[in-house]
């Protein structure tokens, strides 16, 4: 009798890179409750509805139905996901979602824009520094491209980074599209969009010159594109983490004070239940801005006693938030 074949294991992340094994916090219990916190006070934000409605397939939470998603739902495309996170660096989402309007009015398909043509060009091979690393070096003379999402700033970085990475794309795969990411798990959509020019820790484009100690802040950015892009544009269970998620949690003590961003977002994906990860980062983000408590500003004489009303003081330990 032939034997059946064994079934393939689903992948899951790798947690072996652990920075903070012996750290505890945050248990499901903390996570759930201060969701729900959240989830009373703000209501789901606004902004990141449709996203919510794309990973519950249309249904409602309230009814669970099964129901197609209404017509207005919002499909972007994986590329589309990844060119708008890209410009999306240091400005507002508003403004953001201008630039991209823009960028397709000038270039209905992304064809068109990994061909445009930037101003005088020069490759510069700075492998001593770091291997396989080139950088594309652009003047200040605008260009189509950079007219085109100029209204989002830091036009001439942004226009050389999706050029790049669209190129990228188009040789490694044959074609520019990125759809068969939807297949992987989410180890094997980091490991692919390392490899395209453009978002890779390797190889990038760079605008007017080499800035020094510029490697390790790209390689944050790559990792806080990649994953903002599995959470909203992939519908996978991926926890980004910003300056506000960064700020609440160190506050609440679920990662330690002396936490990076980078280990911040390892100790917190493993931790944090997959089910409760994409609420969380809205509520913490959204809250992040608009709680006096918790904002940026909290330091300021004027707001240096917490506010009464923030849902989630009690979790806050005493003074942490006041320091940082």
């Amino acid at each position: 009798m032939p034997r059946k074949p064994k079934r393939k294991a689903p992948a899951t992340r790798d947690t072996s890179s652990e920075p903070y094994p012996s750290h505890a916090s945050p248990s499901p219990a903390q996570c759930l409750a201060v969701r729900d916190a959240l989830l009373a006070f703000h209501d789901f934000p606004e902004e990141f509805a449709p996203f919510r409605l794309l990973r519950l397939g249309g249904r409602s939470p309230e009814d669970g139905s099964g129901a197609s998603p209404p017509p207005q739902l919002p499909s972007p495309s994986v590329l589309d996901g990844l060119v708008t996170t890209l410009l999306s660096q240091n400005t507002t989402e508003t403004i953001s979602r201008r630039a991209f309007a823009s960028l397709k009015d000038a270039f209905p398909s992304w064809d068109q824009v990994s061909v445009a043509l930037l101003p005088i060009q020069a490759t510069i091979n700075v492998s001593f520094i770091l291997p396989d690393l080139f950088l594309e070096v652009v003047d200040e003379e605008g260009t189509r491209l950079e007219d085109a999402i100029r209204c989002g700033g830091l036009a001439a970085t942004k226009a050389a980074r999706i050029r790049a990475m669209l190129r990228g794309v188009r040789e490694r795969r044959g074609k520019i599209c990125l759809e068969y990411l939807r297949d992987l798990s989410v180890d094997e959509v980091k490991r692919e969009l390392s490899q395209f020019k453009g978002i890779g820790p390797k190889t990038v484009s760079l605008t007017s010159f080499l800035l020094f100690s510029v490697f390790s802040k790209l390689i944050l950015l790559f990792k806080g594109l990649v994953a903002c892009v599995l959470m909203f544009y992939l519908q996978k269970d991926d926890f980004p983490v910003d300056t506000h998620v960064l700020r609440i949690t160190k506050a609440m003590g679920w990662v330690p004070a002396t936490a990076s961003r980078e280990k911040a977002y390892i100790h917190l994906n493993n931790k944090i239940p997959d089910d409760l990860k994409f609420d969380l980062n809205c509520l913490f983000v959204t809250h992040g801005k608009l709680c006096q408590t918790c904002a940026k500003k909290m330091g300021t004489e004027k707001n240096k006693v917490p506010n009464a009303a923030c849902p989630i003081a009690s979790y806050y330990c005493v003074g942490e938030l006041l320091e940082q």
